[in-house]
């Protein structure tokens, strides 16, 4: 690929690091022209709640002069990047979305995910915008207001990555950090169009802790599952700052996915025997499962077995929030998100037995899954059983859902169990909206999860919000 092939906008992470290599394009303008449209956009769908500019231009600057003396530090040198309002990043304000933060800072510290795109000479663009302290399944807080959705800013990207996927969605940076303990990658990419990956729980590490402790998984948020592959050779690199992190991790992300599927036992469940889903996204995930028998899978349709698990997930969300805002004097809890003080209340009065519990459902769960992944190599799902919904509101109109985890039915189970899982955009609704496919591995098969992303968007269609060529409109 050359310049003239593609304008700068539309370019995927994985083209404009063989353009850089090439001398074709320099880190430079590629900053430059994704600092313009962020100017451009961001007033629309309020993606970005910092924008570093100066120091974006710098590293540009220095991975330019990288390439010229022929020292590139590998193909993620001078590729513009996002980092997620909740990720400590150094000469960027952290404040995640609350009023009960400081401006002050000092912002002295990269949290492992910052710290690893940075040394692989990535261009931090800034930071993309989350709901409070992250706890809910759309992107609108007290501290920057609300978060649009590029294919209509009347509608919710999601959340809690919803800045990233809007951003992505735009190619506002051509990669994108996404946290996830509840759905909060997968949800903002089935909105957007999007691809995320959820990987297997330590593989990326965490520091500080999150709240919602081993529920929550860091991982890629791009517009392609190679691009996301990319990004995960980075970050899935260890720290000794993460307690919980396993072994390193042996992936090799970048290798090339096979040729077909033969071989590959697929189990597809419409609603995993217990979710109401909308049947024109019925329809479009079942399009996209016949994209996968047609690479030979064998597909079974079958649920895995297990019954709604969202009480033993509030219950651990319920405790984390508790202790999330458990430091917090009265002055604060007031300018909180009513409904994350909410939450924290009702977390704040379950009992230890109840916690118990909890845990050990999660551990019958996981080993169900493990269970079940000895007989197939991937499940598929729907990622979400709606459609993008009003912004300004946790739920839809209609008073059929109360909380955001009543309709994230399909994401949440994966993070009790710890499994890789991804939302892969696979078609659009009879509203013209993008529809996500979930695709959910074995603990660290991730490679499945990726393998298969990698063939499907080859074959399904690219969805662009409406009105993006790549230039700025």
């Amino acid at each position: 690929m050359t310049k003239s092939d593609t304008d700068l906008a539309s370019l995927s992470a994985v083209d404009a690091g063989a353009l850089l290599a090439a001398g074709e394009i320099s880190p430079v303008e590629l900053a430059q022209d994704c600092l313009a449209r962020i100017e451009h956009h961001n007033p629309t769908v309020n993606a970005f709640c910092h924008v570093d500019t100066e120091g974006a231009l710098e590293a540009a600057r220095a991975a330019e002069a990288r390439y010229r003396r022929g020292t590139a530090l590998g193909p993620l040198d001078g590729i513009p990047v996002t980092i997620k309002d909740l990720t400590p990043t150094r000469g960027m304000p952290t404040r995640k979305g609350s009023a009960t933060t400081s401006a002050a800072g000092p912002w002295d510290t990269d949290a492992p995910f910052a710290a690893r795109l940075r040394e692989a000479g990535s261009v931090l663009l800034g930071k993309t915008t989350s709901p409070e302290f992250g706890w809910k399944g759309v992107t609108d807080n007290p501290l920057h207001g609300i978060t649009r959705n590029p294919w209509n800013p009347n509608l919710t990207p999601g959340g809690s990555s919803g800045g990233a996927g809007a951003a992505a969605a735009l190619n506002l940076g051509l990669l994108h950090q996404g946290s996830d303990a509840g759905g909060s990658i997968r949800i903002p990419c089935a909105f957007t169009g999007t691809f995320g990956l959820k990987p297997t729980f330590g593989w990326v590490p965490q520091w500080p802790a999150s709240a919602m402790t081993t529920l929550s998984h860091l991982g890629p948020m791009t517009r392609s599952a190679e691009d996301a592959a990319l990004m995960m050779s980075a970050i899935a690199q260890p720290d000794p700052r993460d307690g919980y992190a396993g072994p390193p991790c042996p992936l090799d992300w970048r290798r090339s996915p096979p040729d077909d599927l033969r071989g590959w036992r697929i189990a597809y469940s419409r609603d995993l025997g217990y979710v109401e889903v909308a049947p024109d996204i019925a329809r479009v995930v079942d399009e996209a499962v016949a994209v996968l028998r047609g690479l030979g899978a064998e597909v079974e349709e079958i649920d895995p077995g297990f019954t709604d698990p969202q009480a033993t997930f509030n219950t651990l969300w319920f405790a984390g929030a508790a202790r999330l805002v458990g430091g917090l004097n009265e002055a604060q809890r007031e300018r909180l998100d009513p409904g994350l003080r909410a939450i924290a209340e009702r977390g704040a009065r379950i009992s230890l037995s109840d916690y118990q519990r909890a845990g050990e459902a999660r551990a019958a769960l996981t080993a169900q899954m493990a269970e079940f992944h000895r007989h197939y190599d991937l499940l598929v799902t729907p990622t979400l059983p709606l459609a993008p919904f009003a912004v300004g509101s946790n739920v839809p109109e209609g008073g059929r859902y109360l909380q955001w985890m009543d309709w994230t039915p399909f994401s949440y189970p994966f993070n009790l169990t710890q499994q890789p899982a991804a939302s892969l955009p696979c078609g659009l609704d009879d509203g013209g909206l993008p529809v996500g496919l979930h695709l959910v591995a074995a603990r660290f098969d991730d490679m499945r999860v990726m393998d298969a992303a990698r063939l499907l968007e080859r074959r399904l269609p690219r969805l662009v919000p409406p009105g993006f060529s790549g230039a700025m409109t």
